[in-house]
């Protein structure tokens, strides 16, 4: 068999044990604050992120894996006699990392090949699970590949912000928008389509907004298989474990788990953010 490298970046959350079971390289996203730049997963835990988030008065920046560390570890790789690595990343519509990726595979003769998840999280993880499972039944690697492209299409990832402030400070909403919805506790669902994440509801109570996902989960399990469920959290594993029970008691036989989100997207989304994340098969 081919020896095979799986890259990828810390939008994915990568427990270690399955880092260290498929041999995957994780480049860290980063996060600016006034006081200077911080790698995620090697400079700032969540925990660190989200007391700094909570203390500072300008909303920090997040920045992306740089050319040079793609070649340094494309180089590394190489050397190590891979003979070449799929480079599985956030969603472009995010981050600049994939267009990164695409151009370091490109200064190098080292085979990578480059993948926009056009999304983060958990679909992350299943892709690359997946892609070594196509491996290991003998598929090459621009079958895999192509294959990991049609996944992009049935993942979906849809989330509900604790409130508008982060996205406020973050220059996404307004500061009118951000009043009236912590007025009349108005709550806001964002899914990702095409690879960006779209403002698709506005609803009354975070009851009905979780409702509302649920909903989007229930219809794509009526059209498919879905045999897993992440809940995932902006540092809100408590009502992640209620609505993962919630999710438990109205579909025993399908798999959940929690899941944290990178502290990129709570750089966004803000603490206190809950949403699902699934695919469809």
């Amino acid at each position: 068999m081919k020896k095979i490298a799986w890259i990828t970046d810390t939008a994915a959350q990568l427990e270690d044990a399955f880092i260290q079971k498929h041999h995957v390289h994780v480049l860290p996203l980063g996060v600016v604050f006034s006081d200077g730049s911080y790698r995620e997963s090697i400079d700032l835990t969540q925990e660190e992120f989200y007391d700094k988030l909570r203390l500072s008065k300008v909303s920090p920046k997040t920045s992306q894996p740089a050319i040079g560390e793609m070649l340094s570890l494309y180089e590394k790789l190489q050397l190590e006699g891979y003979d070449f690595a799929i480079a599985l990343h956030l969603s472009s519509g995010l981050s600049g990392t994939f267009e990164s990726a695409q151009a370091a595979s490109e200064m190098t003769d080292f085979n990578v090949y480059p993948i926009d998840s056009k999304i983060g999280s958990f679909p992350m993880v299943k892709m690359i699970e997946i892609g070594n499972d196509l491996f290991a039944k003998g598929k090459d690697v621009e079958e895999v590949v192509a294959s990991i492209n049609e996944i992009t299409s049935k993942s979906k990832l849809s989330f509900i912000p604790s409130s508008l402030n982060q996205l406020h400070k973050s220059g996404r909403v307004s500061g009118t928008q951000n009043f009236l919805s912590n007025l009349l506790d108005i709550k806001v669902v964002i899914s990702f389509e095409s690879g960006k994440p779209v403002m698709k509801e506005k609803i009354r109570s975070n009851k009905r907004a979780k409702n509302y996902v649920t909903s989007l989960l229930r219809a794509d399990m009526n059209n498919g298989n879905v045999p897993e469920v992440a809940v995932i959290n902006c540092n809100n594993a408590p009502d992640a474990e209620i609505w993962k029970n919630e999710l438990l008691q109205e579909f025993p036989t399908i798999k959940v788990q929690v899941v944290p989100l990178s502290i990129c997207v709570g750089v966004h989304a803000g603490e206190g953010t809950t949403g699902l994340s699934w695919v469809t098969y």
